[in-house]
């Protein structure tokens, strides 16, 4: 048996996963965000850990023989999120995570004191990363600062906690800019660059490696033997690649989770910065890829479900499984700012073309076309960096909506394909990493394709009108950003 632990943003969620590769339960706890002021976005450590150990308490609640015979503990996590500890090993304030904003002055001094930071990093000084908010603190915390012991991310935060070893995985590594993402080593130069060095960072593991073994009160508390792996790892989207068999070269997938990626494995180090496409490590060795992110993908229907105060699935049921064609309102997702291919952190999302006769549907299908249209500029920056992409798998919580996968596939101008398990790809490919450092077996044995539960593919006469709704839709940040 082997446990994967993803944790996300919104929730925590833990799967047990036998020796056929078979999910056999799941178990999720939610997480609160935090949002003190505005760009502000962070959460309490101690909270991932509490929801990690309460979602695996479940299962044993539930399925005490097979969580007694879990061999190997694979972690994937919400990436970039700065945890920062003092010399005991506690956080010395809350976690700084992702959608963070706040450190835009900082990424301009970050790239002025590192001008090698794009050779190095193979990415662009964004506020989503880690870095920057380092420099945040240095400036306007200057106390806590001073205090800061090691800087752990929140997985290894939470692998600290359930094991009391600091390691971290090259994939989300890589989401620091402290690694030289080439070499997958820690970088002297860029940790100079916000006032660091080696010491304050945890040892680097590849994410199919043995990082630590589960602490004893841990091993006792859910019924496992002594000798539990806990393997290196991944972040989010690695590890989503990982559940979804994206190991060779040119495999991709559309994630739409909170966040939404497009994500494409590569055989080399291969950066893009001009177009704010991302290069990182992949969770196995020898192994790297590019993604265009989105910072509100599901998050912006969940935001809409919100304001509307009308559960997700209720909006999405009156539109049915497939639109005629555009909706006459645009939306702009850009809630938390945007990273590909803007790159600019103070982006804001907006409705256009709202009427009197407007109804909540042209509204809700809106939402859903922008974050297509997102996503749309997401492909194209991956195919101007490296050739261009024929298909995707879809995963995230986005991919239970049939409507939206089609919509995806009209948007796109290529085939959209829902799998099994999507929902949960992060932790079942933590999973199958927990059971690669416990085993040592063949990743290409253990990290197969899953079944194809629907594909789409683009119908002509939507994907037409949809060209000419995006073309429009595009003339809208450019304009909008000139009088905000």
């Amino acid at each position: 048996m082997y446990l994967g632990i993803d944790i996300g943003t919104s929730g925590v969620k833990a799967v047990l996963v036998n020796e056929v590769g078979a999910i056999l339960a799941t178990a999720a706890r939610e997480l609160a965000l935090s949002h003190p002021q505005p760009l502000w976005s962070e959460q309490d450590p101690d909270a991932w850990v509490a929801a990690a150990i309460g979602a695996v308490d479940d299962l044993a609640a539930t399925h005490p023989r097979d969580v007694a015979g879990v061999r190997g503990i694979g972690l994937s996590g919400q990436m970039h999120g700065a945890t920062l500890l003092g010399a005991d090993g506690r956080p010395l304030r809350p976690a700084i995570l992702w959608n963070d904003g706040r450190s835009h002055a900082e990424c301009v001094e970050l790239e002025r004191r590192c001008p090698s930071l794009h050779a190095i990093a193979g990415n662009l000084a964004m506020p989503g990363f880690t870095a920057p908010k380092l420099l945040w603190v240095a400036r306007h915390e200057p106390n806590i600062f001073e205090r800061v012991a090691k800087v752990l991310l929140p997985k290894a935060y939470v692998r600290y906690r359930l094991t009391g070893e600091m390691a971290e995985d090259m994939s989300d590594a890589a989401g620091t800019l402290w690694l030289d993402v080439g070499r997958r080593s820690w970088s002297t130069e860029l940790l100079k660059a916000t006032g660091l060095d080696l010491h304050h960072m945890p040892r680097l593991v590849e994410g199919s490696a043995a990082s630590a073994v589960l602490a004893p009160e841990f091993a006792q508390r859910w019924g496992m033997a002594k000798d539990v792996v806990v393997a290196g790892g991944a972040g989010d989207n690695a590890a989503s690649a990982i559940g979804l068999g994206a190991i060779a070269p040119g495999d991709a997938f559309l994630s739409l989770g909170t966040s939404g990626v497009v994500f494409r494995v590569t055989d080399r180090f291969a950066p893009a910065p001009a177009s704010a496409v991302h290069a990182f490590c992949h969770a196995l060795p020898g192994l790297w890829h590019q993604m265009g992110v989105m910072l509100s993908a599901a998050a912006s229907l969940a935001w809409l479900a919100g304001v509307m105060e009308v559960p997700a699935a209720a909006l999405l049921a009156p539109l049915g499984e497939r639109v005629d064609g555009p909706s006459p309102v645009k939306f702009l997702p850009y809630l938390d700012g945007e990273r590909t291919p803007h790159n600019d952190a103070a982006a804001s999302g907006a409705f256009v073309g709202l009427r009197a006769a407007t109804g909540r549907s042209q509204i809700v299908q809106a939402v859903l076309e922008g974050v297509a249209f997102a996503a749309r500029d997401n492909l194209a920056a991956l195919s101007a960096a490296g050739g261009a992409i024929a298909e995707l798998d879809l995963v995230g919580g986005g991919s239970r909506s049939a409507l939206w996968a089609q919509i995806c596939a009209d948007v796109l101008g290529i085939a959209v394909h829902r799998v099994e398990e999507g929902e949960v790809g992060a932790a079942l490919g933590a999973a199958r990493l927990g059971r690669l450092a416990a085993t040592g077996d063949d990743p290409a044995q253990i990290c197969t394709r899953p079944r194809r539960l629907a594909s789409f593919e683009p119908r002509a006469t939507a994907a037409s009108a949809y060209d000419e709704a995006y073309r429009r839709w595009r003339e809208l940040y450019p304009a909008l950003k000139e009088t905000t």
